[in-house]
């Protein structure tokens, strides 16, 4: 988990770094970071592994890739334009540390 963990600190870091060195710019730098998502890829996993990862989450669920695509379009919107930097965790409150 070490490597997994040292990547995503270091997308969290980049965004953070690339915020300060591009608002001069008018460059706004967030990041989404996706928890555990039904897509082909987890439909391939064997079903118990995947109710153990749902039930390893809060919402007891996995999310859907709407739930990507709506904090996208929300970190587009024209009213959130004061928002950079930022890590937004789309993951049932896996980030939280439940389960763990």
């Amino acid at each position: 988990q070490s490597n997994y963990a040292a990547s995503k600190a270091g997308v969290v870091g980049l965004t953070r770094v690339l915020a300060l060195e591009l608002g001069k710019y008018g460059v706004l730098v967030n990041a989404i970071a996706p928890g555990l998502i039904d897509t082909p890829l987890t439909r391939k996993l064997p079903e118990d592994v995947q109710e153990k990862l749902i039930q390893a989450q809060p919402t007891k669920s996995m999310g859907k890739p709407e739930d990507i695509a709506n904090a996208v379009a929300f970190l587009s919107d024209e009213k959130t334009m004061f928002i950079t930097g930022q890590t937004i965790y789309v993951d049932g409150g896996k980030s939280i540390g439940a389960g763990m």
